[in-house]
């Protein structure tokens, strides 16, 4: 198998580890990020002044040779799969999708085929690059499972690295569209009450907490005050369904992305998603409210009413801006329908 070799000296002031001064100094062409680094400097690919260095702390100093050999890609595991694809932009370097719900993006335990990446592989054929060392797709970013929407995978290195440099600054532009029980107001008293919760001008709330696993069941997260990860969500109301008003369509967009994160603030905020079997509680609709053929959508809508609608970014390779919406799918907008039947009010 073939290889080629990355050299380069450690810059002036060099950070105190050989894996972050490797990812300060390597060069941008040769598009390897920080966790390809890492797994290359355990492999043993990685030469400081001639001496193989296997460990991610060892000291570097400024001058420091380095030479890293990066091994051809090889093919990936995961098998490709003729499943057909909603393609809204396609070049050489990265591809966006408008996912539709149901579709794992990852093989996982429980889901080993009929995911993204196994349709990606056999759209993409020998376009793809060795992202991450294996001719695969890059994923930057997942949403879940029942969660529709827009998406965007590198095919080349050195779009994989610089996707994954701006979703670690938080700099992409991604808003939701959901559909929630109640409507959040900055007038209800009751959100006043509920920690981590204000609102900004112009009646966006705002959601300020920490989440992390929780504690009984591993797969769910939960908000915490005390450690966790920094989580911020905003949202605001477009659409108000019903009299007095008992449900809503909210746009909602990220400060940070974490898991669930959309799901588990809305819920803890009191405004849980229409259909969320995980967070979405036994909340049910006043029955005098909406007409009874919306209420039985709403009790038929078996997934979390969740839309990755917009979604922006910077070309990681031609600089370009580029921003993507896709309309909500047919089950999402079959819903509104039926929960604006002679009962809707628009707030935007």
């Amino acid at each position: 198998m073939g290889s080629t070799l990355v050299s380069f000296r450690i810059a002036a002031d060099p950070p105190p580890r050989l894996d972050k001064a490797l990812a300060r100094d390597v060069p941008e062409a040769a598009a390897l990020s920080r966790t390809r680094l890492a797994r290359l400097i355990s492999e043993g690919a990685v030469q400081v002044n001639g001496a193989a260095m296997a460990d991610p702390k060892a000291r570097v100093t400024e001058g420091d040779q380095i030479d890293i050999t990066v091994p051809q890609a090889q093919d990936s595991h995961i098998a490709p799969e003729d499943i057909t694809l909603n393609v809204v932009f396609e070049d050489d370097d990265l591809i966006v999708i408008n996912k539709p719900p149901g579709m794992v993006v990852h093989p996982a335990p429980g889901s080993p085929g009929g995911t993204l990446v196994n349709a990606l592989l056999h759209h993409c054929g020998d376009s793809l690059s060795g992202v991450g060392g294996a001719k695969r797709p890059g994923i930057v970013h997942r949403i879940d499972k029942d969660t529709s929407g827009l998406l965007v995978v590198a095919k080349s290195d050195r779009a994989h690295h610089g996707l994954a440099v701006q979703f670690e600054k938080h700099s992409v532009e991604r808003y939701y569209r959901a559909a929630v029980y109640g409507v959040p107001n900055a007038a209800d008293p009751r959100l006043r009450g509920v920690r981590g919760v204000s609102f900004e001008a112009g009646n966006i709330m705002k959601i300020t907490t920490g989440l992390a696993r929780h504690r009984t069941d591993r797969q769910k997260q939960a908000v915490t005050f005390e450690g966790g990860r920094h989580a911020v969500t905003r949202a605001r109301v477009v659409q108000s369904f019903g009299k007095p008003p008992a449900a809503s369509l909210v746009e909602c967009w990220l400060e940070t992305g974490r898991t669930h994160q959309i799901r588990v603030h809305m819920a803890h905020a009191g405004h849980g998603l229409i259909g969320d079997p995980v967070y979405g509680g036994r909340r049910k609709l006043p029955l005098r409210a909406l007409p009874q053929t919306a209420l039985d959508a709403v009790g038929r809508f078996s997934r979390q009413a969740l839309h990755a609608a917009v979604l922006g970014f910077e070309h990681p390779v031609s600089g370009e801006n580029l921003r993507f919406e896709a309309p909500l799918p047919d089950d999402m907008a079959n819903l509104l329908s039926y929960l604006g039947d002679g009962a809707a009010r628009t707030d935007a």
